[in-house]
């Protein structure tokens, strides 16, 4: 089993979302957070100077197991990416074990609902 966290851009979300059902992961987790980049930058509006290097984006966390590891990296990388600076990160790690708290299952079998093959 791998965990899948990955940083993209707050309007890439829905995309996402649509990639990842399309490529058959049903459910994660996912929420709003900020970060500092590389690239520092100031913006001007009416006068008054605003920075630019707080970032806001959008975290997700997803659990699969390790036959479904490159079709979830290659739906985020396909439908988050614009080009530009700041299209995000994915991280892949091991998990050693997972259960289903309400059924007692373990491993592969916790991850998805049986006669529902992902």
């Amino acid at each position: 089993m791998k965990r899948i966290d990955t940083i993209i851009r707050k309007t890439k979300f829905d995309d996402v979302h649509e990639a990842l059902r399309e490529a058959g992961i049903e459910f994660f987790s996912f929420w709003d957070v900020r970060g500092i980049g590389q690239t520092r930058e100031e913006r001007a509006y009416r006068g008054v100077v605003y920075d630019t290097s707080t970032i806001e984006r959008t975290m997700l966390s997803i659990i699969v197991r390790d036959k479904n590891v490159e079709k979830t990296v290659l739906a985020i990388m396909k439908s988050a990416r614009t080009g530009e600076i700041g299209d995000g990160k994915i991280f892949v790690s091991s998990i050693e074990e997972s259960y289903r708290i309400r059924t007692g299952e373990f491993g592969d079998e916790s991850l998805y609902i049986k006669g529902v093959e992902e």
